[in-house]
């Protein structure tokens, strides 16, 4: 797993002819240390990674506290059609997001989202995705009843259960929803290009990337 990110390294190191050279080179002659000068200042790359860093957190916040909200709400809480409530969430699995791009793209467009960040952070305060809520549930579901029905008893209340219980127990489910988080908004190439690539100033760094393709 690491040679690939050895000859990642070693090509930025290299001159364009460098890296198609045959045989390949691991360790260029002369390293080309200007290549990351270049890159740094070629293109405002410092403004692309702020956009990102920005988006980066706004996501993160929503996803964990709303996905966290509803799956504590599918596992703790009795209210009725919560089954079927649930497997229709379950259902929106199945819908790939090429379906719903263009429904997204015309709404986003007509309330005059197109242009702005709000496109790719606002809908992560809702639910924060089914899958992150379904691994939030199933881990709620493992944690014991015996602690919710003893701080019950204390007086405390849902909202208290949730967020002084239960949450700090999730920490394991809630790491792993953060990194899926932070690659999918990092990676997010297709959702910038929709609604960003008219603002070069609001470009993220994976719609920045594509501006060093030679």
């Amino acid at each position: 797993m690491i040679l690939p990110f050895l000859w990642l390294l070693s090509s930025s190191l290299k001159t364009e002819l460098g890296v198609f050279r045959y045989p390949p080179e691991w360790i260029p002659d002369p390293p080309q240390f200007s290549n990351y000068f270049d890159a740094w200042t070629t293109r405002p790359f410092a403004l692309y990674l702020r956009n990102t860093i920005v988006i980066l957190l706004l996501n993160e916040i929503a996803v964990l506290v709303s996905a966290s909200f509803c799956a504590y709400g599918f596992a703790r809480i009795d209210f009725p059609g919560r089954n079927i409530w649930f497997a229709i969430l379950l259902a929106t699995v199945m819908l790939p997001g090429i379906v719903t791009m263009i429904p997204q793209f015309v709404i986003f467009s007509r309330i005059g989202w197109v242009n702005t960040i709000l496109p790719l952070t606002v809908p992560f305060f809702f639910g924060g995705g089914a899958f992150n809520i379904f691994l939030l549930r199933q881990f709620f579901r493992t944690l014991p009843a015996e602690l919710a029905d003893a701080a019950y008893i204390d007086g405390a209340s849902e909202i208290t259960i949730y967020w002084r219980i239960m949450l700090p127990l999730a920490k394991p489910a809630l790491a792993t929803i953060a990194i899926f988080t932070f690659i999918g908004t990092w990676n997010d190439f297709m959702g910038a290009l929709l609604y960003l690539a008219k603002d070069p100033s609001k470009f993220t760094v994976a719609l920045g990337l594509t501006m060093f393709r030679t």
